[in-house]
């Protein structure tokens, strides 16, 4: 979902590295002006919380539902996309 959004963003000429700023970007450019679902944003966040605790697991694990679940959100994120990508070029 990261690279979406970092797509998303370079599509609108931003470029940033850090997950945290492709996430606040997202929110402020394709959220807020509801370019894009504004859910997608919320599932963003949710999948990076997820994503820590997989890499760090410093409060537990990622049980194989979440990520199912995280799968089937990025498959809808990409679709959404793909479709503003079309209709924006």
């Amino acid at each position: 979902m990261f690279y979406i959004a970092q797509a998303l963003l370079l599509s609108k000429g931003l470029n940033f590295s850090s997950h945290s700023a492709v996430i606040a970007a997202y929110g402020k450019e394709f959220a807020k002006t509801k370019l894009l679902d504004p859910e997608f944003h919320r599932l963003l966040m949710e999948a990076q919380d997820t994503r820590n605790i997989g890499d760090y697991g410093m409060i537990g694990e990622v049980e194989a539902s979440e990520a199912q679940e995280i799968i089937n959100w990025s498959k809808k994120f990409l679709k959404a996309a793909e479709k503003y990508l079309s209709q924006a070029f």
